[in-house]
């Protein structure tokens, strides 16, 4: 048997020791490696083909986060009792380890490579996804495969006024800030951020703090590198022959320019595909028939490399953009709310060629969503999804599940709106928020959270301020040369170097997400393109506060109404009822929704107010305690000689004595009252020891107060008809006995 050879490296991070492990596990694998930090242990593998398949011609990099709920002593929550479809946190963190990791292969390498990220053991004090990202970069490091890393990640907090690296997962619950920073030694490669309205200064310097330890961790990596990484598989980028884009080129001319130069989308790309037909019918006229289809491929090649040449020199050289803007310049925006009847609130928001219709539906806290992942939260109120349909680009495609952008959109808007939204005591409503994108052409998913906040502030929730999130890009050149672009739209996404979107309100920014394509961008990139972002958030914001700047006063007649009803927390059980008996009495005879809290909270919702009312009347009576003072419309239920008991509350009976029916002597009860009438009456008395409840109809009558009756020196009497100062025999008023007299009052 071979002996397995295992090389540790280990650094102090954050207080903690970090440990990456090459050589225990997965040996069949081109790179496998565990981390751990603390007791969370993740194991990453990677394996790359050898060879190209045909027809490939990009760069074919899957990462898969495969959440096992064993890690966290857990079984999953479905009918298989096995995990299942990804989780959202899986989907999200997959896309977190991906961005940093696709600009570190050489240009033209098109094997296919697979990472695999397994969780072996979740803590829940230290966060596994920053751990996925470190894990996948030591094992492609270690691994034969053309990779130019390594990489390291951090997370971030802002606790206290201070920042911290890598906080405990409970603590990041009060942190102003969750940033995750990514980068090479060098440069910054990756940040993904939801924050509590902190400034520019405050975001650049915590990505700056967190880069400095991306730096440790790549060293650490190269440590293991030393010891265990494995010779590079030898790659050389494909022969760049440029004698094809020249001819090209000399062939159009200016046609290019004058194609490409449209502030509309679809003018534009007609005029482009146009031309791009036209130059691959004459540089391929001449072809053998069976070599036609890699002419026809070679000459779109060069026809889309020059394509992208001419709109980022014309950036770089003009400071001139395809639609005509400034680099600086925002499209046309307009704002609309209110749009579709009947939804609890809409949100309308156009920007140049995107276009984006949020809808907001209200529900009661019962409908949150439950989660089924490896964090430590199990709910929550707010929901936000985005959907991205192929008409939204002039495109017929198969319509299928939400896709890993469409899940990341959603999860970005979702972020960049929780700084604002109200407390559960302030608003105990559910939310979610669907984001239609109805046309794109760049940073649909800013305009989503545009839409967002005009359909919150349309649906009459309270939200603290209006957010807005605009995107940047970047055009570079080997020379140093570079332009930071406000507001990109498709063409400049596509064809540029980054995408740094930023959201926020007029105090601050509450999301920020930059991927590139590039090894890296500087501070100083990053400081001009926060600078750009806030100019132009404000002016978003300028916008749309044009058409509503707060949020309605009322919510939508079509809205559920929650109403709070506190109970002592010994009353939940009465409430419930044997097998849920009691809520469920209430719910079938009202249509209302109700949800019950540990601490004795309970929310009726419903649009009807009636039903409502009648829902708080039964659970006030199924909880309520009898006090002295406290008036009750009750009903007869049973008539004795010594007087009638009177049903209150459900479930509770009080006694009237024959002597508290009436101002006057009453001689027999039913001469005043017979069974199943309802009579107004006054609690006088509550036994603390067997709870009985004596009552009065007379106190009623005459409006005399407990304390009026306290002063006067009334004493109540028992249940069977006795004073309770009297323990000396059968009262006269029991059985058999002559009526008690009234009292006289003093």
């Amino acid at each position: 048997m071979t002996e397995r050879h295992v090389h540790t490296v280990s650094a102090e991070i954050a207080g903690r020791t970090l440990t990456i492990e090459a050589g225990r596990f997965a040996e069949q694998a081109d790179g496998a490696v565990t981390v751990r930090y603390g007791d969370t242990v993740i194991l990453a593998t990677v394996v790359g083909s050898k060879d190209v398949r045909e027809g490939i011609d990009f760069f074919p990099l899957t990462v898969d986060y495969e959440e096992r709920m064993y890690s966290a002593g857990k079984i999953p929550g479905n009918f298989f009792k096995r995990e299942g479809r990804p989780t959202t946190t899986a989907i999200l963190t997959s896309r977190l380890t991906d961005r940093p990791l696709r600009p570190l292969f050489p240009k033209g390498y098109y094997n296919e490579v697979q990472v695999i990220i397994t969780t072996f053991s979740i803590d829940m004090v230290n966060d596994p996804g920053p751990m996925a990202i470190i894990g996948a970069s030591a094992a492609l490091a270690i691994s034969d495969l053309p990779f130019k890393g390594p990489v390291g990640a951090v997370q971030m907090a802002h606790l206290d006024g201070k920042l911290v690296a890598n906080p405990p997962m409970a603590d990041l619950e009060k942190s102003r800030l969750d940033l995750v920073v990514a980068g090479t030694k060098d440069a910054v490669l990756m940040v993904e951020a939801g924050a509590y309205e902190l400034t520019e200064d405050e975001l650049l310097d915590a990505v700056m703090q967190g880069h400095a330890i991306c730096a440790q961790l790549c060293e650490m990596q190269e440590e293991l590198v030393r010891l265990c990484g494995r010779a590079k598989r030898e790659f050389t980028p494909p022969a760049i022959d440029t004698s094809l884009e020249e001819s090209v080129s000399a062939w159009m001319g200016k046609r290019l320019r004058e194609a490409v130069r449209s502030s509309s989308k679809q003018d534009r790309e007609e005029r482009t595909s146009a031309l791009k037909a036209e130059v691959v019918s004459h540089f391929s006229a001449d072809e053998p028939e069976e070599e036609l289809p890699a002419r026809v491929k070679e000459v779109s090649k060069s026809f889309e490399k020059l394509l992208k040449e001419e709109v980022r020199n014309a950036i770089l050289d003009e400071g001139i953009r395809v639609d005509g803007r400034a680099t600086t310049e925002i499209r046309p925006i307009t704002v609309d709310v209110g749009v579709i009847p009947r939804v609890h609130g809409t949100g309308l928001f156009h920007r140049g060629q995107t276009q984006v219709l949020t809808v907001t539906t209200l529900g009661s806290p019962g409908e949150e969503q439950r989660l089924d992942d490896l964090g430590i939260e199990t709910s929550k109120r707010y929901i936000h999804h985005y959907n991205f349909p192929p008409f939204s680009t002039g495109e017929a495609k198969r319509m299928g599940s939400p896709r890993r952008r469409d899940i990341g959109h959603g999860a970005l808007a979702e972020r960049s709106l929780l700084a604002v939204l109200p407390s559960m005591d302030e608003f105990p409503y559910t939310m979610r928020l669907v984001s239609e994108v109805l046309s794109s052409n760049g940073s649909s998913s800013m305009a989503s959270v545009c839409g967002s906040s005009l359909s919150l502030m349309d649906a009459g929730v309270p939200i603290k301020r209006p957010v807005a999130g605009v995107a940047m890009g970047l055009i570079t050149d080997p020379d140093g040369r570079w332009k930071v672009l406000t507001d990109i739209q498709g063409l400049e996404d596509n064809l540029g170097d980054m995408d740094f979107k930023v959201a926020g309100t007029s105090e601050g920014i509450t999301g920020l997400q930059m991927d590139i394509k590039t090894t890296g961008v500087t501070f100083e990139i990053m400081r001009q393109a926060f600078a750009q972002a806030r100019d132009g958030r404000l002016f978003i914001l300028g916008k749309m506060n044009a058409v509503i700047s707060a949020p309605r006063e009322d919510l939508s007649p079509y809205a559920p109404r929650i109403i709070t009803v506190q109970i002592p927390v010994e009353k939940i059980g009465a409430l419930i009822g044997p097998g849920g008996k009691m809520i469920r009495s209430i719910i079938e005879a009202t249509g209302a929704q109700i949800d019950v809290e540990d601490d004795g909270r309970v929310f009726i919702a419903t649009a009807d107010g009636e039903a409502a009312k009648r829902a708080v009347a039964m659970v006030e009576g199924l909880t309520r305690e009898a006090k002295i003072g406290d008036l009750f419309l009750g009903k007869v239920v049973s008539i004795k000689p010594f007087g009638a008991f009177v049903n209150i509350l459900p479930g509770k009976d009080g006694m009237v004595h024959i002597s508290e029916l009436s101002e006057t002597r009453v001689e027999n009860v039913e001469d005043v009252l017979q069974l199943g009438d309802e009579i107004n009456v006054m609690v006088i008395d509550v036994d603390r020891m067997s709870g009985k409840i004596s009552l009065s109809r007379r106190a009623v009558l005459t409006g005399e107060s407990a304390d009026d009756r306290k002063a006067a020196g009334a004493a109540p009497r028992s249940r069977d008809g006795g004073d309770r100062g009297d323990r000396g025999g059968p009262s006269r008023g029991g059985p058999g006995g002559d009526r008690p007299r009234p009292r006289r009052r003093d």
